[in-house]
């Protein structure tokens, strides 16, 4: 998954009844890592049922699909309950310190895959081993899934929840209305192969937009979009540091500056906490949005019934993978086995297809890319877009990037410091770039 849609900075979920409770924290200050296991409001016994909790960041969609119902139906001992915060980078500097302190933590946690190196080279004897868990099989993942949450010494920390294989969400109406074409596969046509045919169309747009649309959300969310297409990001294969001298990191901030420059971005943050950009979606401020699979329900969610048949989805101008999770369990969690249980069955193949075909988010399951419910998928929202091929081909054809235990930290200094700095503040490009160096030596051991 990803990060929310929702403006609320946090959101607490209870599903009652039965089933193993989960508390997963996915990159966002999860509220819920504020005072569970060990202490007093963790998950215990509540009128003989058994308490999980799982912390997450952004739209897991396990409520959404049912997931947690189905579970607590199935184990009438358990209540889950969930805690989601907005903000990734917030929720996993408050893991890190409820890991370190051994108090705090939600029996299930989640970690998105920017940070799942940090995890496995510096957190890994925080969490158990979840490769010796029943009915766990390393071949059920896609490989390179199963291998980004193992550690050098065989220890699997996180169980893959899904991908972000990306494409590029779009109004038809406000394209209609600057004049370009509205079918997928000729939008797709205008900027295959680069991004700066995807600027030059954002170029055209805008000499005919609507009055108050621009072409993209956020200049953070192009510099995110391009950095995922690219196979040097953050990080080399050893886990050190390059993004200063990454052709892919580059390419990102230019053409995240150029969107700037050219006025086409909307200059929102995107998963700001105040609910701005969620408000954007309705008030057709953009007109594109960088589309992992993961943001198909994001969409849905903030644009609610009136965005229904306006937006569709066509290819990306180059392939990418921008987002992915993991369900991890602190060792400090109270209920260890049973939050095992639970979290082996909500990144089960059976659970990530169902949460595909009512939420979006593309399973990183072998089998759960191939179910029927994947290949044969369509979305009405989206104007009855083939999302299942669209997505899972996406996500069999992308070789993700090394991955270092510093690329998310990276990542949200260059959005969230550097281009939005920019944005709303028009401080100068060469400026701003001193400063994100500046701060990633200060947040970083390297």
């Amino acid at each position: 998954m990803r990060t929310t849609s929702s403006p609320r900075s946090r959101r607490t979920l209870l599903a009652a009844v039965a089933g193993l409770t989960a508390c997963a924290a996915l990159a966002t200050g999860c509220g819920s890592s504020g005072g569970k296991g060990g202490d007093a409001k963790g998950g215990g016994s509540s009128g003989g049922a058994m308490t999980l909790r799982i912390g997450t960041f952004g739209q897991f969609g396990y409520a959404e699909a049912g997931l947690y119902d189905e579970y607590m139906k199935a184990h009438p001992n358990i209540k889950i309950v969930q805690d989601n915060n907005t903000d990734a980078q917030k929720y996993w500097d408050a893991l890190k310190l409820h890991l370190a302190s051994g108090s705090g933590v939600d029996d299930i946690q989640a970690i998105e895959v920017g940070y799942i190196a940090e995890a496995t080279s510096k957190l890994y004897d925080k969490f158990t081993d979840l490769s010796k868990a029943p009915g766990v099989s390393p071949s059920t993942w896609v490989d390179y899934k199963w291998k980004q949450a193992t550690t050098s010494g065989g220890q699997t920390i996180g169980l893959g929840t899904d991908v972000g294989p990306m494409a590029v969400c779009y109004r038809k109406d406000l394209f209609a209305k600057a004049g370009l074409p509205t079918d997928r596969e000729a939008v797709g046509r205008l900027w295959a192969g680069s991004w700066e045919k995807y600027l030059a169309v954002g170029r055209q747009f805008q000499a005919k937009a609507p009055a108050g649309s621009k072409f993209v959300d956020s200049s953070g969310g192009v510099f995110n979009a391009v950095v995922s297409s690219q196979p040097q990001q953050y990080s080399d294969g050893q886990g050190n540091l390059v993004y200063k001298d990454s052709p892919g990191v580059k390419l990102a901030w230019d053409t995240a500056v150029q969107t700037i420059k050219d006025g086409l971005s909307a200059r929102l943050q995107q998963f700001d906490e105040g609910g701005t950009w969620a408000a954007g979606f309705k008030n057709g401020k953009f007109a594109t949005i960088s589309c992992p699979s993961w943001m198909t329900g994001i969409i849905q969610t903030n644009a609610g019934d009136t965005g229904k048949g306006k937006w569709d989805i066509a290819a990306a101008p180059v392939p990418a993978n921008w987002g992915g999770s993991f369900l991890g369990v602190p060792k400090a969690g109270q209920h260890q086995e049973e939050a095992t249980r639970l979290a082996a069955w909500l990144t089960a193949p059976e659970q990530q297809a169902k949460i595909f075909a009512k939420f979006g988010n593309i399973p990183s399951t072998k089998a759960g890319l191939d179910s029927p419910e994947v290949q044969n998928a369509t979305q009405p929202y989206f104007g009855d877009a083939p999302t299942g091929k669209i997505y899972s081909e996406i996500a069999k054809s992308v070789t993700p990037a090394p991955v270092g235990p510093w690329d998310g930290q990276v990542k949200d200094i260059i959005t969230k410091n550097g281009l939005l700095d920019i944005e709303q503040h028009g401080t100068d490009p060469a400026k701003a770039w001193e400063n994100v160096v500046s701060n990633v030596k200060e947040k970083t051991d390297s």
